[in-house]
């Protein structure tokens, strides 16, 4: 799978991986339905820091579809609620 991370490019995940993406992901949506701000931004640096982590990084020059687009670190509560699906960034 292409994930993007908005600002910073493109990494190929593993599938294996997207379970222990998942569980974040349940996480920042119940924190984002709160309006926990604070649980938010911690939850969301762990996701990004995650598909960092898992992802191989693509090559600057190379352009594919990318099937996750995730929000940039910086990305309000607010702009994170008006991305997601019903069932979160990840898909289950």
């Amino acid at each position: 799978m292409i994930a993007r991370i908005m600002g910073e490019g493109q990494v190929r995940l593993d599938e294996a991986h997207l379970a222990e993406l998942n569980e974040l992901d349940v996480r920042l949506l119940a924190e984002i339905e709160a309006g926990d701000e604070e649980g938010f931004r911690r939850t969301l640096d762990a996701l990004l820091d995650g598909v960092r982590r898992l992802g191989v990084p693509l090559p600057d020059d190379s352009l594919q579809p990318s099937e996750l687009i995730l929000p940039a670190a910086d990305a309000s509560l607010d702009e994170v609620r008006s991305m997601l699906r019903d069932d979160g960034l990840i898909p289950g």
